[in-house]
């Protein structure tokens, strides 16, 4: 081994790619860009989702169906959820403010209730929307029903 042959190991050093550094460098005269075009010239940038000609992604997907902006969006739950519910957590009022402090809605969810298994309990429900069926299985059980906007 002599101090002429000494050399770096495999990997531990880069040669760092100068651009626009003249024909020494070996990226000379178009620094490394190619010839002509946007892409070789300072500034440029390319659009966002911009596909190079080909026909964009949303005008190759096929559109289907139909969105209904004035949807509105329940939080469901069933009388027989709502029994589970009043058991676990102990609850008489089935309101919005019970069912968020419990974790079991955000703070701007509505509620619906619907009428898919049965309720014993006397339990008294603040919610947004209820089906004629749960309604009135609700009130023969001895609850009462409050619609709230």
């Amino acid at each position: 081994m002599k101090l002429h042959t000494l050399r770096p190991a495999k990997g531990a050093t880069k040669k760092e790619k100068r651009i626009g550094r003249g024909e020494a460098s070996g990226h000379g005269g178009t620094s490394t860009k190619g010839n002509k075009g946007g892409q070789s010239r300072a500034g440029y940038k390319s659009k966002r989702h911009h596909e190079g000609g080909q026909m964009p992604i949303q005008r190759r997907i096929p559109k289907v169906g139909f969105k209904n902006i004035n949807r509105v969006e329940y939080k469901v739950f069933n009388l027989g959820q709502v029994e589970e519910l009043v058991a676990k957590y102990g609850i008489t009022d089935f309101s919005m403010e019970n069912l968020y402090i419990n974790g079991l809605v955000n703070r701007t969810a509505k509620v619906k209730i619907l009428g898919n298994g049965t309720i014993t309990s006397k339990v008294n429900f603040k919610v947004n929307a209820i089906s004629e069926k749960a309604k009135t299985i609700v009130e023969a059980a001895g609850g009462s029903v409050d619609i709230i906007k």
